[in-house]
């Protein structure tokens, strides 16, 4: 550990050669498909910022307050000392909760997008100095190090957000199997998941009034047109949200309007009116499916909280 708190940065980000085949894999797929972590350039972590305000969408606000009433015993359960790691950090609002009672040896947030990740990091740091920082861009989906992993210093992450609700569950359950190798024995893990409700709420959440989730989706295809020098035409494609009932997820999706091609180093892709890219689930869990889905990972249930409403549970959970 350094004698003085400082921001250290770990560069870890997937390279242009990785993103530029995910999304030609996934486009050549049928049905078509992009990962949902490329939501995460810098303009669409800052359309993400605008979601976690609206009215409709209930999970930050709901999280949030989840933490303010019960951060007192969340933080006994995670200990102090410990290196603190939170997965996708974005833009470090709910640890700011924890940190107010918790004392971490160092805090390493992890996040896909790099501007977003140093200006957070920046923010917090001058909050906090006294918070050793080790902000590591990374895609925590896939399998990484830690980039810094000192010995004989106990480890605890903090998942928020419900974005283990971004996987499909045998996915979430190799990451969370993941999660439990990296932090030990005896370790602890507090995260947020998003609970099941009625549809009206959920298509409500993903379907704001003010466009923004609609503006969020649809620039994967700008990101996507920068990055790759591809030929979406944007104002071919709409947003469209709904909740599948049947396997109780939200499914995100970019339509095509009218038959159309596109261009990607030099393949073409296909477009009939009405296809479209699948760009993100979010699954929803009742408790007792997710403590069960923890548990195949190698986690055992300690504690759960949730809203009077019922809308979202954190869990603690603590490794075997």
């Amino acid at each position: 550990m350094n004698s003085l708190p400082t921001i250290h940065f770990y560069d870890l980000h997937p390279s242009f050669a990785n993103i530029k085949e995910e999304v030609l894999s996934g486009l050549s797929a049928q049905p078509k498909a992009i990962p949902p972590k490329f939501f995460y350039d810098e303009y669409g972590s800052q359309l993400f910022d605008q979601i976690t305000e609206l009215e409709e969408y209930y999970p930050t606000r709901t999280e949030i307050a989840i933490l303010k009433e019960h951060g007192d015993e969340m933080v006994d359960l995670l200990g102090n000392d410990a290196l603190l790691i939170e997965l996708g950090s974005g833009s470090s609002k709910k640890i700011r909760v924890l940190l107010d009672a918790l004392k971490p040896a160092a805090y390493m947030p992890i996040d896909i997008s790099k501007a977003h990740l140093l200006k957070s990091a920046q923010t917090l740091f001058n909050d906090y100095p006294h918070l050793d920082i080790h902000a590591t861009c990374a895609d925590y989906s896939d399998h990484f190090h830690l980039p810094y992993n000192p010995e004989n210093v106990p480890k605890a992450a903090f998942f928020p957000g419900s974005s283990i609700g971004n996987f499909e569950p045998n996915q979430a359950q190799a990451l969370l199997t993941r999660v439990a190798e990296f932090l030990g024995s005896n370790s602890t893990l507090l995260i947020g998941v998003d609970m099941k409700k009625c549809s009206q709420r959920l298509n409500s959440a993903y379907n704001d009034a003010k466009g923004v989730t609609a503006a969020f989706n649809l620039n994967l295809l700008t990101r996507i047109n920068q990055e790759l020098e591809a030929n979406f035409e944007i104002s071919h494609f709409k947003h469209h949200a709904f909740y599948n009932e049947k396997l109780g997820r939200i499914e995100m999706h970019l339509m095509s309007c009218i038959p159309h091609e596109v261009q990607i180093d030099g393949q073409i892709f296909s477009f009939e009116k009405n296809e479209s890219i699948h760009t993100e689930s979010s699954y929803k869990y009742a408790i007792d499916e997710f403590q069960t889905l923890a548990q195949t990972a190698g986690f055992e249930p300690i504690r759960v909280w949730t809203d009077k409403e019922k809308l979202f549970s954190v869990h603690c959970l603590q490794v075997r």
